[in-house]
C-alpha cells in the first residue's frame, strides 16, 4: 500500500530555528514497516524540550529537524502486525518513539520501555535501516505501533495531548512513590510540568499538596489546580525553615542548575523522597550528604512513563476530569508559539491545533 499524502511539517535546519526561523517544507519519514502507524496529526503540544532540541541545547540535535512529541490525530495507516489500532481511530504519541523489545532486554520484558538501553525518541534520533524521526510539529506522523496509545472517548484531543509527555513525565513518579491518601506532596514549580503535577497530585488523593515556585505570582493559580499550600522561594529567607520535614514527597520540574536543591531536600520528612524530572542543560547544584543520610531519605529522577502506564494516566484523567491548562494555537502558528515557549509566556501549555 501506498500513501497518497506527503508529510510536511515545521522544518528546523539548525540552530537558529529556535529564533522563530522553522520552515514549513517537505521532508521524507522514515521507512514504512508493517509494525508502524502513520497518523494524520490533529493537535501537538509544545514543550520545552522542543525548544531545546532546536537551538541544540542538549547536544545531539540532527538536523533538518521537525520537533513536537506530544501528538493526537487520526490513524491513517495501519501495518500488518498492529493490533489494537485500526484506520479512524483516535490516537497519540508521546516523547519515545521506539525501545528494542527484545525478550532478554530486563526494562522492556519488565514494562519498563522508558529505560531501555535501545530508546529512540520521537524526533531527531535515527533508527538504523529505517532512517530518521520526525515529530509533531507536521501534517503526519509515521510512528511503531506499539508506541502508538488510543485516546479515551471522555478526553478531548487538545487536553490529553500534552498528557503524552508533560503529564506522564509527573504522573509517574507520583503513581511509583505512593502518591495518595496519608502522602503529603510536594511540587516545585509552576509551569507546564508542575501544573500537571498539581492536577494529578489532587486526582491520585494525596492528603496535601504544596506548590513551590520562586514568587507568588501563581500562587491563585495554584491554589485552584489543586494545591493546598504555597511557598515563594525568593520572597522569604526562612522558608526552608519554617517548612522542614514537612514533604513526604516532593517532584521537582524545574530545570535551572541555579536550584536551591540543598534547601528542597530540607523539606523532606524521615523516608522521604525527592524526584528531579526536569532537564537542566547544565549540571545540578551540590548539596550536603547529610541533608538525605540523617533522615534516610532519598534522591531520584524519572523520565516519562511505558505505554501501559501512558494507557493508565489517560484513564484515570478521564475518570477523575483532569484538565490542564492550555492555550491553542494554530499550526501555522508553530514559530512564534516556539518564541512565546522560550520567553516563559505559556499559561501553562501551548497546543497546536491544524486548522483543518
Amino acid at each position: 500500500m501506498s500513501e497518497d499524502y506527503k508529510f510536511k511539517g515545521w522544518v528546523g535546519r539548525d540552530k537558529y530555528a529556535v529564533k522563530g526561523n522553522m520552515e514549513w517544507k517537505d521532508y521524507e519519514p522514515k521507512i514504512w514497516t508493517e509494525s508502524d502507524v502513520d497518523i494524520k496529526i490533529s493537535h501537538c503540544g509544545v514543550c520545552s524540550t522542543d525548544v531545546s532540541f532546536l537551538r541544540n541545547g542538549l547536544g545531539a540535535t540532527i538536523y533538518p529537524c521537525v520537533v513536537g512529541h506530544e501528538i493526537i490525530g487520526r490513524a491513517v495507516r495501519v501495518g500488518k502486525e498492529v493490533k489494537h489500532v485500526k484506520i479512524g481511530d483516535r490516537v497519540g504519541v508521546g516523547a519515545q518513539f521506539k525501545s528494542c523489545l527484545k525478550p532478554d532486554c530486563a526494562e522492556c520484558s519488565d514494562g519498563n520501555e522508558n529505560f531501555c538501553k535501545g530508546f529512540v525518541t520521537t524526533y531527531s534520533d535515527k533508527i538504523e535501516g529505517e532512517g530518521n524521526t520526525y515529530g509533531g510539529f507536521a501534517d503526519y506522523s509515521r510512528a511503531p505501533g506499539h508506541f502508538v496509545i488510543r485516546i479515551p472517548d471522555r478526553l478531548d484531543s487538545a487536553d490529553a495531548a500534552p498528557m503524552l509527555c508533560a503529564g506522564i513525565t509527573v504522573y509517574s513518579p507520583l503513581k511509583r512513590n505512593g502518591c495518595g491518601p496519608g502522602k503529603r506532596v510536594g511540587i516545585v514549580g509552576v509551569g507546564g510540568l508542575g501544573h500537571f503535577g498539581l492536577l494529578f497530585a489532587k486526582a491520585l488523593g494525596a492528603s496535601s499538596i504544596t506548590a513551590i515556585s520562586r514568587t507568588s505570582t501563581k500562587k491563585e493559580d495554584a491554589l485552584k489546580m489543586g494545591a493546598n499550600h504555597f511557598i515563594a522561594t525568593g520572597e522569604s529567607k526562612d522558608w526552608a525553615a519554617k517548612n522542614t520535614g514537612t514533604l513526604d514527597l516532593i517532584v521537582s520540574t524545574v530545570s535551572s542548575p541555579n536550584m536551591p536543591l540543598g534547601d528542597y531536600l530540607s523539606l523532606l520528612a524521615t523516608y522521604g523522597t525527592f524526584i528531579q524530572v526536569g532537564s537542566p542543560e547544565d549540571i545540578l547544584p551540590g548539596f550536603s550528604a547529610f541533608t538525605l543520610m540523617t533522615k534516610g531519605a532519598k534522591l531520584g529522577g524519572s523520565v516519562i512513563g511505558p505505554p501501559w502506564e501512558i494507557e493508565e494516566m489517560l484513564k484515570v484523567a478521564a475518570e477523575k476530569g483532569v484538565k490542564p491548562w492550555i492555550q491553542k494555537r494554530p499550526m501555522g502558528d508553530a514559530n512564534q508559539a516556539i518564541v512565546d515557549m522560550e520567553a516563559g509566556d505559556a499559561r501553562y501549555r501551548y497546543v497546536l491545533v491544524h486548522e483543518s
